[in-house]
This record gives C-alpha cells, structure tokens and sequence, in this order.
C-alpha cells in the first residue's frame, strides 16, 4: 500500500460539519413543536402508525438539508445495487456511542464509489472512517437512518496517513523501527521459515526458483500459510510466524537463518489489513532478519518499515537469497585458492631447505674425510723423516767411535732399527684405526642420511598420505576432511582410500591425569 501523502490530503475541517440551523435554534423550533402538540394530543389516543408518521413529518421537515457526517463504517453490503451501511462513532476508549443505518442507493452508488476507489485506490470496506454527505430518514416501518448522497475520499485518506504515522510515531518511540535491521545478514542461509498466502501467484513465482535451489541441496525452505486480506489476516500472520519459530526450534534446536514474508501484488484496501501495530512490532522483535516481499514497486506497508530487508515482489526475494549464497560460494572457493597457494608454497620451501641441508651434509663428511686422510699421511711423512734423521745422525756419532764400538754400535743399530720398527707399526696401526673409525663415522652419516628417504621409510613398513593427484603430501589431519579421497604410498604400490571423519589429537586423546597415553 503506497504511504500517505499528509501534505496532498484535503484536511478534515474543509468540509463545514456544523448543520443548517444551530443548535439552539433547533432546540426551540422543537420545543415550540413539541408544547404545541401535547396541547393538541393530550388526551387523543393515536395508533402507532399515526405517530410515527408524524414522527416521519418532524423529521423531514426538521432535518430537510444535507450536512456532512463522520463516522465509522462497521458493516457493509450490497444487494440489487444497492448498498447497506452500518454507521458508528467511537469515544476515546473505543466504546461506541452513536450508531445508526445509512443507505446508498443504486442510482447514486456507482458514480460515488467510482470516484472513491479513483481516489484513494482501495475499496470502500467496513473498519474505515469516512466523511458522508447525508440527509435524514424516518420510515414508520424501518425506523430511522441516513440517505448517503456523497463520500469525500480525501478525509479518509487523510485518516488512513494519520494512522500510518500514528504507527511509525509509536514504533519509533519504542525503539522497534529499526530493531531488526541492526541485526547482521546471516553469513550461510541454510534454513528460511517462508510465510505467505497459501496457493498464492507470488508464493508460486517465489516456490519455482526455491524447489531449484532445495534441489541443490543448499538451502532448505519451511512454508507456512495465513490469510493476508481481511480484518483476521494480521492476528493469522502472527500466530503462523509464533508457531513456524517454535516449531523450527523444536527440530533444530535452533533459530533459523532467514524469516521471509511474501505475497503478491493486489488491491490497495487488500494491503491496508497488514498495516497493523502488534504484526509490525512482533517482525520488528524477531531474533532472526526478516526479508519481506509484498506487492509491486508502487505499494508500502508498515512490514516494509520495520524489516530487515524489503523488497518489490517474492521473486525479488529469491534472486537475493539465489545471489547471497553465489557471493559465499565465489567466496569461498577463492579462500580455497589462496589456501592451496599457501601450502603450495610452503612445500616448495621446504623441499628446497631440505635439499640445501643435504648438500651442506655431504659436503662437511667429504671435508671431514679429506682432512683425515691429509693429518694422516702428514703423520707418516714426519715419522720417516723423524726416523731417518735419528738413523743418520747416529751414523755419524759411531762413524768415529767405529772401531772401538763397532760391536756395540751394530748392537744398537738392530735395537734402534727394531725399536723404529716397532715404533713405525704402532703409528702404522694408530693410523689405521684413525682412518677406519673416520670410514665408520662416514659411513654412519650417510646412513643417516639414506635412511631419511621416503624408499626407504616405505620399505621400513611406513605408508605415506597423498592427496588424489599425487601432488602434495599429506602430513596433518587439518588436511583431511571428510569423504576426501588419497592415496597410500607403500613399499610395493600404491592405494586409494576415503576419509569417513577426522578428529585431531587433542579430540581423541584422554584429558584425565590419571591415564598415560604414549
């Protein structure tokens, strides 16, 4: 229903309600009339037809003009053309305190109801207030009531803006206005409670694309049906939103992601029932947002105001649940990306620090080697030469003592010669036990080394984890996920397998300090 325009509306004073003659004026024409015929009739006897008909004649002659009368229309129908009022003015309290019939004849009904519905784009329907010109009527057989001879369509307009503002002015007041829109867009929408008209043409249009997003299986809907027309619809509205919340509740254990609440266009005094205080605070209170799809572009209700989100039509509601769940999963696969690229990276990384630490391995065993052997072979050098300076200088200590000592230096020439001998294995053997136990620390590093190769892990009994495409190994469980298919590494072969459920290790493993788990 489009919001009224307070300033374009006619105000309710330009119409002069006051009657032809004052009050005074009346009162003591009636008075007159009425001493003049107890003189006259207290003592005749009259039949009842006879005294209404007089009745029928004060009345007329009285009330012969046409004044402009506010009231409530309580009840209306129609028959023949002709339409039956039922007419009421309310105190403050709401109690009624004036009531009476009015009558809209055939021959004047279409051109005043034409001109109403031109104006103010609704029906004329019963709970509105409406300015009628009217004139009086007494029948002795049907008592009284009003001939309709006009409806002034700017007055109720005037009131139907005064109530809308009336209700936005008590919204606001309470702080409900904007309450639900403070709530954040659910992240994923998984489960959308759906109320609307059942067998609606919206609910149809909106139900198409949803049944193909269900299909998916991204989104699951929960329809729930009320009447959107008539003075029942906004009390049936209420209750399908209370017990869809509850029900929801009581099988997820949950709210549900999205509340939506959708019918199709229609006529302006059709919308105007939603228009209601208790429905619009009740989705301004709602814990979960509330996107609301009602009418065309051209129509507003109070919802519109107090919802999360509004808009045009239910299809325009769908293609914004259809594009929210796009924007997730385009966002979701693009983290995937940057992720892969992350570990990608850091794989590379690794085997490169890997390979560097290697080089570095083998190059400081052959360093190692290499210096072993020189210190050695130095060793030997300078033992011989040690030696063959000993052997010389004491030849030429005995060369001048020869013939006095000859006996004693050939003596000590087989002793010096088996003491260099002797001398010569023990370094002879210490350098061989030096170079062997160099070989065995080589040869120990090495193995080290090989023993790191993932052959040879596989041939220990070990399995490696890969991922379908034998691209990256898998080395933590933040890599599985379930129904995630790889590939097991083994001495002989390989394997595919799938995940069935991951749990980490702190998932499985005991929390009691009495148990030790290794």
């Amino acid at each position: 229903m489009r919001k009224p325009n307070l300033n374009s509306v006619k105000s309710s004073n330009a119409k002069t309600l006051a009657p032809a003659k004052d009050l005074a004026t009346l009162e003591a024409e009636l008075a007159e009339v009425e001493s003049s015929l107890e003189n006259n009739l207290e003592d005749t006897v009259l039949r009842l037809s006879d005294y209404l008909s007089a009745v029928e004649m004060v009345v007329k002659q009285t009330f012969a003009h046409r004044v402009w009368v506010k009231a409530e229309i309580r009840n209306l129908s129609s028959k023949g053309g002709h339409y039956y009022f039922e007419l009421a003015e309310k105190d403050d309290d709401g109690k009624v305190v004036a009531s009476c019939r009015g009558n809209l004849w055939r021959f004047k009904a279409a051109r005043v109801l034409a001109k109403f519905e031109r104006a103010t784009g609704m029906a004329l329907s019963r709970d509105l207030t409406v300015l009628l010109k009217v004139s009086a009527n007494f029948h002795p057989q049907y008592g009284f009531s009003l001939t309709i001879e006009d409806i002034d369509p700017s007055y109720t307009l005037g009131d139907l803006a005064r109530q809308y503002a009336q209700m936005v002015d008590r919204l606001s007041g309470e702080g409900l206005m904007h309450l639900n829109q403070q709530l954040e867009s659910p992240f994923d929408i998984e489960h959308v409670i759906v109320i609307a008209p059942e067998k609606a043409a919206g609910l149809g249009d909106f139900q198409a694309d949803a049944d193909r997003l269900a299909n998916t299986g991204a989104c699951q809907f929960h329809y729930h049906h009320a009447t959107f027309q008539g003075n029942h619809a906004p009390a049936e509205i209420r209750q399908a939103i209370v017990s869809a919340q509850q029900r929801f509740f009581d099988s997820y254990q949950r709210l549900p992601d999205l509340l939506v609440i959708i019918r199709g266009g229609g006529a302006v005094g059709d919308l105007a029932y939603l228009n209601d205080y208790e429905l619009a605070a009740l989705v301004a209170e709602q814990p979960v947002p509330v996107w609301v799809g009602i009418g065309h572009e051209r129509d507003k209700v109070i919802l519109d105001e107090v919802a999360h989100s509004s808009f045009d039509t239910p299809s325009k509601v769908i293609a914004a649940i259809i594009a929210h769940l796009a924007r997730l999963i385009a966002q979701t696969l693009n983290y995937q990306a940057q992720i892969k690229q992350a570990a990608q990276r850091q794989l590379k990384v690794a085997q490169q620090q890997s390979v560097r630490q290697l080089s570095q391995l083998q190059s400081q065993t052959i360093g190692q080697l290499t210096a072993l052997k020189k210190d050695s072979n130095y060793a030997w050098q300078s033992i011989q030469q040690s030696a063959q300076r000993q052997v010389k200088q004491a030849a030429r200590v005995t060369s001048d003592w020869q013939a006095q000592i000859k006996q004693g230096a050939y003596q000590q020439l087989t002793a010096a010669s088996i003491a260099a001998k002797n001398h010569q294995k023990i370094i002879m053997h210490s350098s061989e036990q030096q170079l062997a136990q160099a070989q065995r620390d080589s040869e120990h590093l090495r193995d080290i080394v090989l023993l790191h190769r993932p052959t040879r892990v596989l041939k220990q009994g070990y399995s490696m984890l890969m991922d379908n495409k034998g691209q990256q190994v898998l080395t933590s469980s933040s890599q599985l996920y379930a129904d995630q298919t790889i590939n097991i590494m083994l001495k002989d072969g390989q394997a595919t397998a799938q995940i069935l459920s991951v749990k980490s290790l702190e998932a499985i493993s005991p929390t009691n300090d009495n148990h030790n788990v290794l």
